[in-house]
């Protein structure tokens, strides 16, 4: 009888243990879900050796980070999910907030982004397709949209959660090591792309189950890009973030459908540029979209330890185009 209940517990400890490294969000009024993979706390180094093959200066100098646990996006948001941001035909069915809910925002007042003067997937698909070309504040705006369509708190990633993530404990220059000749097998890029970005989630995931980490399309992070931030950092760092204090340059990762592999590197960072909207024809340029950005999309976190009210609205609000 012992036996039997220890396998018993031994058996729900296990399914919850697994309802706890992943969950599906749905979203409201549709059948659409947003898959999370839990990311438990722990330390890693950021940056890269200048040994590596692509080692940029702005990678170093490699320290020591400690992250609090959170949940990411096991794949880059899709056009038909971001699209519902843009209609906002189905605000009206929110859920209905509780005294314990992660938010408190109503998605009436969340700023929409604008329709935009082309079709921005440029006939490179929608169903399945990662969105892209979203400027950084459209992505943050969507994540408080999506935090008050479903009362748990979503914000883009910073860029030490992104790069552990993408990492998912590796120490090599991807997730799968340093060889980029198996690049193909993990990450869409300018060799095997066909010049066009792919449906997510049809390359191997990194070892954390985490597709599309290397490639399809690059993507945001809360964090303003400054070069030289690494070099002033503690040894040891705790939740890093350079909080932003312009709209550029601000931190995208991962590479693009576009890239040569030294771009797809877990450590390879690349700051965002008002030359992303050159052919906006629009007087002023719009603060929602890139019109020259068809390789910059984003994926979502949810950390696990919920901000106050007054910390969410900064992630959500901050100067961003």
């Amino acid at each position: 009888m012992r036996c039997i209940n220890f396998l018993i517990l031994f058996f729900i400890l296990t399914y919850l243990s697994a309802q706890e490294n992943f969950y599906k969000e749905t979203i409201p009024g549709t059948d659409l879900t947003i898959p999370m993979v839990y990311i438990q706390n722990g330390s890693f180094t950021m940056g890269s050796p200048k040994s590596e093959i692509g080692h940029f200066g702005d990678e170093g100098p490699q320290h020591l980070v400690s992250l609090d646990s959170y949940w990411i996006g096991k794949y880059e948001i899709t056009w038909d999910i971001y699209n519902l941001f843009v209609s906002r035909e189905i605000d009206q069915y929110q859920v209905t907030k509780l005294p314990n809910s992660e938010v408190q925002v109503d998605a009436d007042a969340v700023s929409g982004a604008t329709t935009p003067y082309v079709e921005m997937s440029f006939g490179m698909g929608t169903d399945g397709y990662p969105a892209i070309c979203m400027t950084q504040l459209a992505a943050s705006k969507f994540c408080e949209w999506l935090s008050a369509m479903t009362g748990n708190f979503y914000r883009l990633p910073t860029e030490a959660e992104w790069e552990y993530a993408c990492r998912a404990g590796t120490d090599k220059a991807f997730s799968f090591g340093d060889n980029s000749e198996n690049l193909n097998e993990y990450a869409w890029y300018e060799s095997n792309s066909n010049e066009k970005y792919q449906k997510v989630g049809t390359k191997k995931p990194n070892p954390w189950g985490l597709h599309d980490m290397h490639g399809n399309v690059a993507e945001w992070t809360l964090d303003q890009y400054v070069p030289t931030t690494y070099r002033t950092r503690k040894k040891e760092a705790r939740n890093p973030f350079q909080q932003p204090t312009k709209i550029y340059p601000k931190v995208v990762r991962g590479g693009s459908w576009m890239d040569s592999p030294k771009r797809l590197r877990s450590a390879s960072r690349r700051p965002s540029s008002k030359k992303w909207k050159m052919r906006d024809p629009q007087i002023p340029k719009s603060k929602w979209w890139h019109t020259d950005a068809p390789f910059v999309g984003f994926r979502i976190v949810r950390p696990v330890k919920t901000p106050v009210e007054e910390e969410q609205k900064k992630y959500w609000n901050y100067n961003s185009d």
